[in-house]
């Protein structure tokens, strides 16, 4: 029987409310792409975002765009030249792993070339506010051994980094200021930051105007986010950034994320494993690049009021390996 594609869009509540530079948010809609043949069904899962010009509706489109060639056999290399890095070609990438795997009996993390997924620690977000709110939720979360604070308002910053790091002086902190600070005001930021104690900054500066940091002197390694999607334009971050952030839904799924993690690598750049917010289906492929991470950023699960079913396994900030009934 040929293959059969089916899309899906679901929503999912938050856990109150999610904010960061950009705006706040009560519930995640992602998109579902399952591949089935005659004996298995493989699983993808993606989260359009807006800042890079998604939508439920295109990204939708983009799956169905290719749904002829996909049923009809295409497979995860020709899939990277058929549709660009994105949301939708990461579902569609990921049920491809998936339904591999459900087909040769071969875990997804055996044909990625890891013999063995262990548990990990993933940081934990605590959402943009006012500085003692903010406190108030690292207090509560004091457990949890690596917190990432959303920073990136237009003032108040400073206070935040500091409230949060007497609220929590043990915890491990990575700040996030989602593009919000700007040429005047990023010395102090960084400065702060590493006055306090945190061990890592995500994307302090909108990406078109972060060339300067390679002029900026700073004791806190500098990870970039929005600045960087796939391979594309690595090399331009070298001397800018001591890390990078890889998301499955910026690079195009699991095949590019692996391939985009050794190149990496190879010109020195420390790896962290981030996530938009989505299900435990969205989580599970990232998992895969752990083992090769300084940091792990997969809390989305956590910070849901209800989860998929059959989700993922925390143990506090413990993420455990998937299931195969999950994915992979």
């Amino acid at each position: 029987m040929a293959r059969r594609l089916t899309v899906e869009v679901e929503r999912f509540p938050i856990a109150g409310k999610f904010t960061i530079a950009r705006g706040s948010r009560t519930e995640i809609v992602v998109v579902t792409a399952t591949i089935a043949d005659s004996t298995a069904v493989g699983r993808g899962e993606c989260v359009p975002y807006a800042r890079y010009g998604e939508s439920v509706e295109s990204v939708a489109a983009l799956i169905e765009s290719v749904r002829g060639p996909l049923e009809a056999g295409l497979d995860r290399v020709g899939l990277q030249d058929a549709l660009p890095p994105g949301a939708a070609r990461n579902a569609l990438d990921c049920a491809l792993w998936d339904l591999d795997a459900k087909l040769t009996g071969v875990p997804a993390h055996v044909t990625a070339g890891t013999d063995r997924l262990p548990p990990v620690t993933t940081a934990y977000t605590i959402s943009l506010d006012e500085a003692a709110a903010m406190a108030d939720a690292a207090r509560r979360a004091e457990a949890r051994p690596i917190l990432k604070i959303k920073l990136g308002a237009p003032d108040g910053d400073l206070s935040r980094i500091a409230a949060v790091r007497r609220a929590v002086p043990e915890a491990t902190l990575i700040a996030d200021a989602n593009e919000g600070w700007r040429s005047g005001n990023v010395a102090d930021h960084l400065k702060a930051c590493a006055d306090h104690g945190y061990s890592l900054i995500e994307q302090p500066l909108p990406a078109a105007d972060d060339a300067i940091l390679a002029e900026l002197p700073h004791d806190v390694l500098l990870c970039a986010d929005e600045s960087l999607h796939d391979r594309h334009g690595l090399e331009a971050l070298v001397g800018r950034y001591d890390a990078i952030n890889i998301k499955l839904d910026k690079a195009g799924g699991l095949t590019e994320a692996l391939a985009l993690a050794t190149k990496a690598q190879d010109l020195g750049f420390s790896l962290m494993i981030g996530c938009m917010l989505g299900t435990s289906l969205a989580m599970a492929p990232a998992l895969l690049l752990a083992p090769r991470a300084r940091f792990v950023d997969l809390d989305g699960p956590l910070l849901l009021a209800r989860e998929r079913e059959g989700g993922l396994r925390y143990e506090g900030s413990v993420v455990y390996p998937p299931s195969p009934a999950l994915w992979g």
